[in-house]
């Protein structure tokens, strides 16, 4: 028989002394083991010990702010056959997204669970650790050289319009004119208190019990920093069904919902969704042949987003 990459690690970690050590799951980060007694153990593929010990250092700040639900807790950091492996806390609960494909939950419920994990976010308080983060695939931290929000995230607007601007361009009408918008946009949102952003609440990282009661948020890595809500709440909207049928009625009935409770601009919001989609759009694959990219390219052709972009004075 042969033996899989995955199958050494569960051999790995059952003579570490952890005999029911099975696999839980496998992203795009890294592979989940669960090793009993409540714990888990990830192996990454390509994040490293300095990386982890940082995040760690950000989770501490997450858990101080007495959030409605459970987040990750990294316990312990080590390096094992090249990849480091972290020790944590198996967080409660079955994820959005299982329940969802098994048709197991009202699509009203979903939708709830996903505005509970949003909420929770809207009065934290951001901090050293979470500026300090680094995101997507780059190496050094978003905040860096940037005293605001605004600013860091056009900075990486640019940077990732000029790594892909051929593959943009082709795909995405007047591509150019709607990047100068979105940075030149960016440049008029008001400042306001800077918020911890998860930037991935999508379905697979809302945890829920049995009752539909949102238990924990998890994955906090693809585009975690600190930042305004009203980006939290645009991404989030956007993400929760990207792909089905329904995905446009989602989306506008989680904005109407979203802006309507924390107060922000439909406006802003808009803004935030297209500069989410030219930073994201290359996340999966330089050539633009994977469904992200595709999803980024026709929220960037889409008319409230073209029409928020090219109002003179829109109200940010």
């Amino acid at each position: 028989m042969t033996t899989t990459p995955d199958d050494h690690w569960v051999d790995y970690f059952r003579a570490q002394g952890h005999p029911t050590a099975t696999q839980l799951g496998r992203g795009m980060e890294g592979v989940v083991y669960d090793v009993g007694e409540g714990l888990v153990e990830k192996v990454w593929f390509q994040r490293r010990r300095d990386d982890l010990l940082l995040t760690q250092e950000f989770q501490k700040e997450l858990a101080a702010q007495d959030l409605p639900y459970a987040t990750p807790v990294i316990l312990d950091v080590r390096e094992a056959d090249g990849h480091a492996v972290t020790l944590e806390r198996r967080l409660p609960g079955t994820s959005l997204l299982t329940l969802m494909q098994r048709e197991r939950i009202p699509r009203a419920l979903a939708h709830e669970a996903a505005l509970t994990a949003v909420t929770g976010l809207a009065r934290t308080e951001a901090g050293p650790a979470a500026r300090a983060l680094t995101v997507l695939d780059e190496t050094t931290p978003l905040w860096s050289g940037h005293e605001h929000w605004t600013q860091a995230l056009a900075a990486l607007v640019r940077r990732r319009a000029a790594a892909h601007a051929e593959v943009l361009r082709a795909r995405i009408t007047d591509f150019d004119r709607k990047l100068e918008r979105v940075e030149r946009l960016l440049e008029c949102v008001p400042p306001g208190p800077d918020r911890l952003v998860h930037g991935d609440i999508i379905p697979a990282n809302v945890l829920v019990d049995d009752a539909f009661q949102v238990t924990a948020l998890i994955d906090w890595s693809f585009l975690t920093t600190a930042g305004d809500h009203a980006f939290e709440a645009s991404v989030a909207t956007g993400v929760f069904d990207m792909y089905g049928p329904g995905a446009r009625a989602s989306d506008d009935a989680l904005t109407v919902v979203l802006a309507g409770r924390h107060g922000h601009s439909p406006a802003r919001m808009l803004l935030y969704r297209a500069a989410y989609a030219i930073a994201t759009a290359n996340a999966f694959g330089a050539d633009g042949a994977d469904g992200h990219f595709a999803w980024c390219a026709a929220t960037l052709e889409r008319e409230d987003v073209v029409e928020t972009l090219f109002t003179a004075n829109p109200d940010l």
